[in-house]
């Protein structure tokens, strides 16, 4: 989750993950929208990657990157739930529920 929020706290990566909720874009599409070094933007792409925010696919020279939306909308959910007052009691019902459950009855 560290990785995550380290990767969220940078302006540049979190516009790299707005342009990437419209479309799945190359390395070079997204380098064309900032006033930074290919360098420069290959390093966010990868602290993104290793956040697993983003994946990239080889596509003949090219790297295209998507979204993971799965670990994105997952992490943020996680968290939510840790910070949110009304999630303890009801994570201790789904605990107790589940316990329950396994028991039998």
């Amino acid at each position: 989750m560290d990785r995550i929020f380290s990767a969220l706290a940078s302006q540049p990566r979190r516009k790299i993950l707005a342009y990437l909720s419209g479309a799945d874009l190359t390395a070079g599409e997204i380098a064309a929208r900032f006033e930074m070094s290919k360098p420069a933007i290959s390093k966010h792409l990868q602290i993104l990657e290793t956040a697993g925010l983003i994946a990239g696919k080889r596509e003949g020279q090219f790297i295209r990157y998507s979204l993971v939306r799965d670990n994105l909308i997952n992490s943020l959910n996680g968290f939510a739930q840790e910070v949110c007052p009304v999630a303890g009691p009801l994570k201790r019902e789904s605990r107790m529920l589940g316990k329950g459950s396994r028991s039998g009855g």
